[in-house]
């Protein structure tokens, strides 16, 4: 759901850069109240594990599209709506200043298509709800099992929903006519239900998996409905740094060649037989803008990856080599920020008289 500057005009993908902008200063604020320092390598893998999801497109069958998860359900149960927002937006402009996927431009809207609504709409209005109701029984750990999947599966549907439907407005804001809004709406939500629904399950198979070794790592999930003899946060965290090197590393290597949901919508995907649906020009479509312009270039300039992959090169090792190399970098911005607000809060506290 990586949007081009194309399908933005300045003035909205401006107004997108300020919405998003404003969420993170707020969430910001938040971390520097809070003080779990005890979070950071769990910050750390989760944000890389997030990364290197993205990385692996699935084929939907029958419809000649693929879709990759986009992780705000998975962060915030992790870490929280604040922390899990904050390292949606590393690995959102990770990916676009390095490895060339979306438009810096368009960065704003993507940080509130993708992780606005998966880490607070997911969170607040669905996973906290369901994790403090009493679906499925009383506290015991089957049923606690049981609401995690169904707090998973609804929440990355609805906020999958609501990050195609947004999509849809900006583009019909930004005045691009070739993308009426009835027919891209009718494009662009069933395709992005069926990814939801995948995204979900990953997603639920991946918290299952953390509660069934570490529960006390969950938000809103008590501990003592967990198994009896546990993992350690260690050992946990190890194994889920494993599946990120597997899955950058290796896994990325299979990703399907199908265009992903927006992608879809906007081409079509007929040289493999399938509908053209919106039919676009792939290399001439939407708003031009000097803006636009400006940041392509800035891109150019910093991507070293461009397309996970070397330049002007068809190798797969570019893929495992942009799969570890991203999940890295991912990890190792997400420690940063969450180690610089608590130096700026401990400097606060200094700075207060006795």
């Amino acid at each position: 759901m990586h949007m081009a500057d194309a399908l933005l005009a300045p003035a909205v993908a401006a107004t997108m850069y300020v919405a998003s902008g404003t969420v993170a200063g707020v969430s910001i604020h938040q971390l520097k109240k809070d003080n779990e320092p005890q979070k950071l390598p769990t910050m750390a893998v989760a944000a890389a594990l997030v990364f290197a999801g993205q990385m692996i497109n699935y084929t939907i069958p029958g419809t000649g599209s693929s879709g990759h998860m986009c992780g705000g359900m998975l962060l915030s149960a992790l870490l929280g709506p604040q922390a899990g927002f904050l390292s949606m937006i590393v690995i959102l402009t990770v990916q676009c200043l390095f490895f060339a996927d979306g438009g810096l431009m368009a960065l704003g809207a993507n940080i509130w298509n993708m992780a606005f609504y998966g880490c607070f709409v997911g969170y607040y209005l669905i996973w906290r709800p369901i994790m403090h109701s009493r679906w499925f029984g009383g506290e015991t750990r089957k049923a606690e099992r049981l609401r995690i999947i169904a707090a998973s599966v609804i929440g990355c549907i609805v906020t999958l929903q609501l990050g195609a439907f947004s999509v849809v407005l900006e583009t019909t804001l930004s005045g691009i006519t070739e993308l009426p809004f009835g027919a891209f709406v009718a494009l662009m939500q069933p395709i992005h239900l069926a990814i939801g629904l995948v995204e979900g399950l990953v997603t639920a198979a991946v918290l299952v998996f953390v509660f069934e070794s570490r529960p006390a790592l969950l938000m809103d999930v008590d501990p003592a409905t967990g198994p009896g003899t546990q993992r350690s946060l260690q050992t946990t965290l190890v194994i889920l740094a494993a599946v990120v090197v597997l899955v950058g590393g290796g896994l990325s290597l299979l990703a399907s060649s199908h265009p992903d949901g927006l992608e879809w919508a906007l081409f079509g995907n007929e040289e493999a037989g399938y509908s053209k649906n919106m039919g676009l020009d792939e290399e001439n479509f939407g708003v031009k803008s000097g803006v636009a312009d400006t940041a392509s270039s800035i891109q150019e300039a910093t991507s070293f990856l461009p397309d996970y992959a070397f330049p002007d090169s068809d190798s797969p090792v570019g893929t495992t080599v942009s799969g570890l190399v991203g999940s890295a970098i991912v990890a190792g911005l997400a420690v940063l920020i969450c180690m610089a607000g608590g130096f700026f809060r401990r400097r606060k506290k200094q700075q207060q008289p006795a």
